[in-house]
């Protein structure tokens, strides 16, 4: 497994990723942990999905991002997991220089749509709450649609720019990366040249992704929290709170792991710590999400029983 270098120059044509084990004896273990996990968010997010789609009672704004929220958990599970299952079967490490910028390219896509899915979740939260009257007018379909079209714009521009700016870094050496998925700070790390400007570039657009969603989640939250204390029984403001309890959590968990990720820059020895970041950004958080929003939700566990057990409501 040694590095393939253009003659006219040593540059690498491939990386060697070390995955989350270099043990021979812990790697079939971890191939039936990993793969079990995998099918469960799977399995997890399409039921999920199914529910919102033959559920008339889900066929609501808020049901509308979470059968989103579920598309892109696949899509995010299926960039890193699938690939790191395939190298523990054939023992082969190395993927081309190619493969490893598609894989970044499409995980930053759809990371990016998660952080303005998130924060279309919590307008629509805050409309739902502090402006009821008017809720089904300024959250129709085509709000609906356009919220989602703009995030899966912002997030295409975002992913683009860091592809190609690290496809403007050289690379003529050391390419072992300890991780289980190429990443931006992994590669960063493995660049003959500066990358000064790919992390001001990182930090930047790391700030409009995730900084500028933040402030309108918190700031959405406020008012929603001031408008359920108002609620004069205590059976209305714990029903208003169950129904922002589950996105509050899966924001938590989602920014979490993205701010250890990508602002923690410079750190070599930080790796090991990246892998384990890295499984729950890309292995937990989604297999999570399903249960999270089913656990105090009646509506969604019941849909889930139906779509499950194939009966559907007499009524």
């Amino acid at each position: 497994m040694e590095s393939k270098f253009e003659s006219n120059g040593t540059t690498v044509t491939e990386f060697i990723l070390l995955g989350l084990v270099e043990t021979a004896g812990l790697q079939p273990v971890i191939f039936v942990i990993f793969l079990f996990a995998y099918l469960l968010t799977v399995g997890g997010n399409l039921s999920i999905l199914a529910a919102v789609f033959v559920e008339p009672k889900l066929h609501t704004p808020m049901y509308f991002f979470l059968g989103n929220l579920s598309m892109l958990d696949v899509g995010c599970i299926s960039v890193t997991v699938p690939s790191m299952l395939g190298r523990l079967l054939s023992r082969k490490r190395t993927v081309p220089y190619g493969a490893c910028l598609t894989q970044l390219f499409f995980f930053h896509q759809l990371a990016g749509v998660d952080c303005f899915l998130l924060t279309a979740m919590a307008y629509d939260r805050f409309l739902a709450i502090c402006r009821p009257l008017t809720y089904s007018t300024r959250m129709n379909h085509t709000v609906q649609r356009i919220l989602v079209a703009t995030s899966w714009a912002c997030a295409f521009s975002n992913a683009l720019t860091h592809t190609v700016a690290i496809s403007t870094l050289h690379f003529c050496g050391p390419n072992v990366i300890n991780h289980f998925y190429c990443d931006l700070p992994q590669l960063f790390q493995l660049s003959c040249s500066s990358t000064q400007l790919n992390e001001l570039l990182l930090f930047g657009l790391g700030v409009l992704m995730a900084g500028a969603p933040v402030i309108l989640i918190v700031t959405s939250y406020i008012h929603v929290a001031a408008a359920v204390l108002r609620i004069q029984s205590s059976e209305g403001r714990k029903k208003a709170f169950s129904t922002c309890s589950s996105h509050l959590t899966v924001v938590g968990i989602f920014y979490g792991t993205g701010v250890f990720s990508y602002m923690r820059l410079g750190s070599v020895e930080a790796s090991d710590k990246d892998k384990g970041i890295g499984i729950l950004n890309t292995v937990i958080s989604p297999m999570l999400n399903p249960l999270i929003y089913s656990l105090r939700n009646p509506d969604v566990q019941g849909a889930l029983r139906r779509v499950l057990t194939g009966k559907r409501d007499l009524a």
